[in-house]
Order: structure tokens, then sequence, then C-alpha cells
């Protein structure tokens, strides 16, 4: 087991002051009064029971039986309440992503060129859906155009948006069409160069001097107009 060791800091005023576990025996590295609060902070962080134990040296299955004890009324309230608050802060990550997109690298050849915005319309969807169940369904469509007719601001900036997220859509396909022929067409460039270099190199030096003559000679033509 990967024992994660960092120790992050809570938002102060966010997690409800709670009574720790009561342990028959203390032991340094056991559950301390003050390994139970820092679980609380990471877990209020994180969202992840397993991340939040690693990060004070303990165990998910520990952590679940200090829930189970028959003290742990407060401890498990604050255990909900930190959980809501980490899933809140995930989320909140989440759906920046899925409006602004995430920064990927771009490889050429093996080597990093640059980066790009890359937006997930999945990760978009799944947020409208959830953001607002009552307007999206699980593909992600509008349900309650009905409550738009009232309010034709809202129609408006709804028709706007969506017309917003078609463009970018259609441009990051462009842009992914487009590099990818783009590296096609290096790819085979690379590969006729390659194949010339081997020819070439294959040559006794009486041959490639003929052949340079010949390709000489076929320029030559070419200015001239094959005169």
């Amino acid at each position: 087991m990967t024992i994660d060791k960092r120790q992050l800091p809570a938002a102060p005023g966010q997690i409800p002051d709670f009574t720790t576990v009561p342990r028959e025996k203390q032991r340094h590295d056991g559950w301390t009064e003050d390994r139970q609060r820092r679980f609380i902070e990471a877990l209020s962080l994180t969202g992840s029971v397993k991340a939040a134990a690693h990060r004070v040296n303990m165990t998910p299955e520990g952590a679940y039986l200090l829930r189970r004890h028959p003290q742990a009324a407060s401890f498990r309230k604050a255990w909900e309440a930190a959980l809501a608050l980490g899933v809140q802060q995930l989320e909140d990550v989440a759906l920046e992503r899925a409006l602004h997109g995430t920064e990927v690298p771009v490889y050429s050849y093996g080597k990093l060129v640059g980066s790009r915005i890359k937006h997930n319309d999945r990760l978009l969807m799944f947020m409208l859906k959830n953001r607002a169940p009552t307007r999206f369904n699980a593909q992600g469509q509008v349900t309650a155009r009905a409550n738009s007719i009232g309010d034709p601001g809202h129609a408006t900036e709804l028709s706007r948006l969506k017309k917003k997220w078609r463009k970018e859509w259609e441009a990051e396909r462009l842009a992914e069409d487009q590099a990818s022929e783009a590296d096609t067409f290096a790819a085979i460039d690379a590969l006729i160069d390659q194949m010339r270099e081997r020819t070439l190199a294959a040559m006794s030096a009486k041959t490639r001097r003929l052949y340079e003559a010949y390709l000489e000679a076929q320029r030559e033509d070419a200015v001239g107009g094959g005169e």
C-alpha cells in the first residue's frame, strides 16, 4: 500500500466541530485525536476516504472501522459534512474543465512542440444534467423548454450557449483533422527522405555520379522546357 504523506490545510470555518472517537489505547501510530481531525480535514479537500486516510498514514479500512464505533456519532456527522464538501470541490473542478477545457501536449515525431486546449463535450453534458436535471436529460438534451416561454432572456441565453458550444466543438474537430492530416504528410515525407538516403548510400561512387548527372539533366530540361 502506498501512503501519501502530504498534508494539506483545510479551509477554515467549513468543517463542523466534532467530538473525536475515544480510544482504549493511546498509540502514536493509531487513530489519535489529532489524526482523526486531520483525516476529516483531508476528506473535505479530496472527497475520497482512501486518499484522506493515506494522507494521515492510515488505511481506509481502519477509517471505516472507526466510523462504526458505538461512540462515533459526532465523528460520523463530521465525516458526512467533510465528504459533501470534498465532492463539491471536485464538482467545481469538473465544471471548470468542462467550461474552459484542459491543456494537453502536442507531439510531433516524438518531440513536444506545443500544447492546445481540449474540450470534453461529454463532461459538459454530464455537468449540465447534474446541475440542471429538470432542464436536461441523460443525453444532455433540453427537456424543459416550456419554462423559457415566460422568460425570453433565458431562452436567448440558452440559444447563445448552444451555438457557442457547437462552434467550439466544430473548431476542435477541424483542428484535430488538420493536425492529423499534417502529421500524415510529414510522416510520408520523412519516409521518402529516408528511402532516398538509403538508396544513395547503397550506390557506388560511379553510380552516384551518374545519378547526380541524371538529376542535373532533368533540372536543365525543366528550365529549358525540354528542348
